[in-house]
């Protein structure tokens, strides 16, 4: 599968009108094709399956030099799988895309491509730590997205409560971040973890919540009980 081959596909299934209006929704300048996610994801599926990960590797490259809307959404989901062995030039790759990330849409597809990667080697995290630091919005938020995976775990073991108490430590300090894109991914991080560790959650908002968006806190809590409601501050014991 080549460069061409791959856009000539996507740009066969074009829908002009429709490429319009995700062009005004998302509003940043790039060429969009009109083309809805399940067609994309079909063919970046036909795609994967008939060649190595090398080879995926330099195709989704390829397809995010574009700058193509669609293009770009597929480079990430060539890239999303659980398994893939070796994958650390995919690593690398999906980590070279965040400081160029302009749209949720784009953002949030690369980030569950990542997302498999860092489960796979968590001692990645080291390389999403150095986001928080960044004066790019996008990159900021993509440390709380791509450490998703880590609200779900409800007997988390001692690493990945590590890293589940590393990522609260950096919302911490984005709730002073007034940015819409970042409150809201701290917002949806410990609403998830809330249905999994909701004495973490409540800890977190007894301490925090104060500097949160109005909007922001009624999204972190949106799963608590009233039982469970930020009242204190006595921190959740250790597993």
């Amino acid at each position: 599968m080549t460069l061409d081959d791959a856009l000539a596909q996507l740009r066969a299934l074009c829908d002009p009108a429709r490429a319009t209006g995700l062009a005004e929704y998302h509003k940043a300048p790039r060429e969009y094709l009109g083309l809805t996610t399940p067609q994309i994801t079909e063919l970046a599926q036909s795609w994967r399956a008939e060649m190595d990960v090398p080879a995926r590797v330099a195709l989704a490259d390829a397809l995010w030099q574009t700058d193509i809307f669609e293009a770009r959404i597929a480079a990430a989901k060539l890239l999303t799988q659980a398994r893939m062995k070796p994958d650390a030039e995919a690593w690398a790759l999906i980590a070279s895309w965040v400081p160029t990330f302009d749209s949720w849409a784009i953002a949030d597809a690369a980030a569950i491509a990542g997302q498999k990667r860092l489960q796979a080697d968590p001692s990645r995290i080291d390389t999403v730590a150095e986001w928080t630091k960044s004066p790019h919005h996008w990159t900021r938020r993509s440390a709380m997205v791509f450490t998703r995976p880590w609200t779900k775990q409800n007997h988390p073991k001692p690493d990945e409560l590590a890293i589940r108490q590393r990522v609260l430590e950096w919302a911490a300090g984005y709730v002073h971040d007034p940015d819409w894109f970042i409150q809201k991914s701290v917002a949806w991080w410990l609403r998830e973890l809330s249905k999994h560790d909701a004495e973490r959650v409540r800890y977190f908002l007894a301490n925090h919540a104060k500097h949160m968006k109005p909007f922001a806190r009624r999204e972190a809590s949106k799963y608590l009980t009233p039982a469970q409601a930020p009242e204190q501050s006595v921190p959740p014991a250790e597993e």
